[in-house]
């Protein structure tokens, strides 16, 4: 595309105002939303409220005066209504591991007789780490089979799935794999880590049984921020989480020795939660009030888009092999490439100030956050990592040092 191109484009997004929402260093063009968000304004003034006048001045006062003890299900309400969902049904709590551990006990118990569990061999690890400790059978997509029509049967309790694939990018059709679960009897739990924030989502709408996810990737809530997780009002009164710890009480400051979990969404919380990282949650929502979902799925599919076509001819040139659906309907907000020296060009590109992140083997990946990114930005990235493939920077040896952190 021309110059003129991009800039029309960028003259004619709805969505250019929300950059300035964000913290984002001078000149850093960051494309990994999808790992880490960056720091929404908000939270500056935020945190230092909760540390400074909450805590130091009001002290335990504030799990009363400052809404503390309510924040997990505040913020749940406010943030389930970004994901479609009515009040009464999210809280934000603990991580998204162990809310896939309570989520998929809960399925399991309101399936009795039933102990497999569906999923993708190419799901986030954690997922698959954690069904491990379920006890259930688990059947994996793209190990027993390539279709999961013929994996979920009558011996199916539950279905656990990322909508948005966190290496390809592929979207999930959620209303149509929600149906093909409950025609077989089972229940779905959607992973919603690298969708939350950058694609449609309506829970409700859509039939879901329950939902989990991070919110400090695409919702910008801050590093190591809370997770969250949806349970439908119609399985709140039978559903059973086995963390049954003393948040999730029915009446927790009775301080009695006999377990009875609340009636609501509040059952599935667990320990005492994190007051000041809960404190960037509420941050990163305020970055999002006022967005259009559609303004921001239509400016995600064409930043992408952008992004996949100019890259065709490095593909062709150096090899990169494309790793993300082009058609829209089959896309999240990520797109990834594999090359042999990824790691390489990832670190050179990091170093020329583009931001992307590397998973093995060989995975390039790309995040693209509406909210904060330009098309003339994703035309500058694409110019600086072809600058790093025609200078072949992996036989630079700095750059094939491996850091903790892809």
């Amino acid at each position: 595309m021309t110059k003129i191109d991009i800039a029309a484009l960028d003259a004619e997004d709805p969505l250019a105002c929300f950059r300035e929402r964000f913290y984002l260093p001078e000149g850093l063009i960051y494309l990994d939303g999808n790992s880490l968000g960056p720091a929404p304004k908000a939270a500056f003034t935020g945190f230092g409220e909760v540390v400074e006048k909450e805590w130091a001045e009001g002290l335990i006062g504030s799990w009363n005066t400052a809404g503390w003890f309510a924040a997990p299900k505040t913020l749940g309400d406010r943030l389930g209504a970004f994901l479609g969902a009515a009040p009464g049904q999210t809280v934000v709590c603990d991580t998204t591991s162990i809310n896939i551990f309570k989520a998929v006990h809960a399925a399991l118990g309101l399936r009795p007789g039933r102990r497999v569990v569906v999923s993708e061999l190419d799901s986030f690890p954690t997922d698959l780490y954690m069904l491990g400790g379920t006890g259930a059978e688990v059947r994996l997509l793209g190990r027993d089979g390539d279709r999961l029509e013929d994996l979920i049967d009558g011996n199916v309790a539950a279905v656990l799935l990322s909508q948005v694939n966190y290496r390809s990018g592929a979207l999930f059709d959620m209303t149509a794999i929600n149906r093909l679960a409950h025609d077989a009897g089972a229940l779905i739990i959607w992973d919603l880590c690298h969708s939350a924030g950058v694609v449609p989502i309506a829970l409700d709408a859509a039939g879901t049984d329950f939902a989990v996810g991070c919110t400090y990737k695409y919702l910008n809530a801050g590093p190591g921020a809370p997770a969250f997780i949806y349970v439908a009002k119609r399985h709140l009164e039978e559903a059973r989480q086995p963390l049954s710890g003393w948040w999730g009480h029915a009446r927790p400051f009775a301080f009695e020795a006999e377990y009875e979990a609340h009636p609501g969404i509040e059952k599935f919380l667990c320990g005492t939660q994190p007051i000041i990282s809960l404190r960037g949650v509420q941050a990163g929502l305020d970055a999002l009030d006022g967005v259009s979902q559609s303004a921001l799925r239509e400016k995600s599919l064409s930043l992408t888009h952008l992004f996949m076509d100019l890259c065709e001819p490095l593909c062709r040139d150096y090899g990169l092999v494309p790793g993300t659906p082009r058609e829209d309907r089959q896309r999240g907000s990520q797109v990834s490439f594999t090359f042999e020296h990824g790691y390489a060009v990832i670190r050179a590109m990091i170093e020329r100030g583009v931001v992307g992140d590397f998973r093995e083997p060989g995975l390039m990946r790309f995040g693209f956050a509406p909210l904060y990114l330009s098309h003339a930005d994703i035309k500058r990235a694409v110019e600086i990592m072809e600058s790093c493939l025609a200078d072949r920077v992996w036989l630079d040896p700095a750059y094939q040092v491996r850091s903790p952190v892809t």
